[in-house]
């Protein structure tokens, strides 16, 4: 979803420079640095960067080449100065023949309406096509530059997926080692009571107490998130969204055999998943 994008164009001999950037974010935030942009053109503009770039924090500049910053400096409207200083003189003059207007009154008149101009050069609709074309320019060169981030964030991402699937096989060999040792800790148990247990009983507890800590379940329904982990990714167009919840789910399941783990090498094999887990959630973050 990061990703920045850089044109230029020349209208009435200035160079204007358009930068664009797009950091992550869960909708689309547009912001628009610049006052060159024409108020009438805000709205469309901002509809068009959402419809090309989709979600992220995205940020539009627009400036002039430094050697061109002249053009924005606030000018002095010299003919509107000059139509209030008669005024003000005449008016004056009128009331009081012998007042003789000082240095003040030039400084009094910069603060009256349309004296100080913004300096902001206008853009017409010929000059906005081309500022436009600039503007699109800087769009096309940010994706190419999120598609270049992009394909190496995607081989990351399932090289992290792959490695949370290899762990399944692994729990499955210490499974057999970890019913021995949940039947031997509850007989041990029995026999430091000291109690005359039916043996039949026993057997059917020891049963119900294995298969509650059964994580056949789990480790199928990790490995199914895992396949349409991959299968989103490679499929959809923008799955950013859908791979955060696909990554929530593959938590649930990953939580769930820890806490029925009861064997060390299982728990190591837990820690590691979790480890890669966040690592992929940091990382859809970033797409979109």
């Amino acid at each position: 979803m990061t990703g920045y994008g850089k044109a230029e164009c020349v209208i009435s001999g200035s160079k204007y420079i358009v930068e664009i950037r797009s950091l992550n974010g869960k909708n689309a935030d547009i912001n628009l640095k610049t006052s060159l942009i024409p108020r009438d053109k805000e709205i469309m503009l901002r509809q068009y960067l959402a419809a090309e770039l989709g979600r992220g924090s995205i940020d539009l500049f627009v400036s002039l080449d430094n050697k061109d910053q002249s053009a924005l400096a606030h000018k002095v409207n010299r003919d509107v100065l000059a139509e209030y200083y008669a005024q003000v003189k005449d008016a004056v003059t009128q009331a009081d023949p012998q007042y003789a207007p000082d240095s003040q009154l030039f400084v009094s008149l910069l603060h009256l309406p349309d004296v100080i101009g913004s300096g902001k050069p206008e853009i017409d609709e010929d000059q906005w096509e081309t500022l436009f074309a600039a503007i699109k320019s800087a769009v096309a060169s940010l994706k190419e530059f999120r598609e270049k981030e992009g394909r190496s964030l995607q081989a990351d991402v399932l090289a992290k997926v792959a490695s949370i699937e290899s762990y399944i096989p692994q729990i499955a060999e210490f499974e057999p080692e970890r019913t021995a040792a949940v039947r031997a800790r509850l007989e041990s148990r029995l026999k430091e009571l000291a109690v005359n247990a039916d043996l039949n009983r026993l057997e059917q507890e020891i049963i119900f107490y294995i298969e509650k800590l059964d994580i056949n379940e789990e480790k199928v329904r990790l490995a199914q998130h895992c396949r349409y982990f991959r299968e989103t990714i490679d499929s959809e167009e923008f799955p950013g969204k859908k791979l955060g919840f696909i990554a929530q789910e593959m938590g649930r399941e990953i939580n769930t055999l820890g806490s029925k783990a009861n064997h060390a090498g299982i728990q190591k094999c837990v820690v590691r998943m979790k480890d890669e887990l966040e690592k992929i959630k940091e990382q859809s973050m970033n797409i979109l």
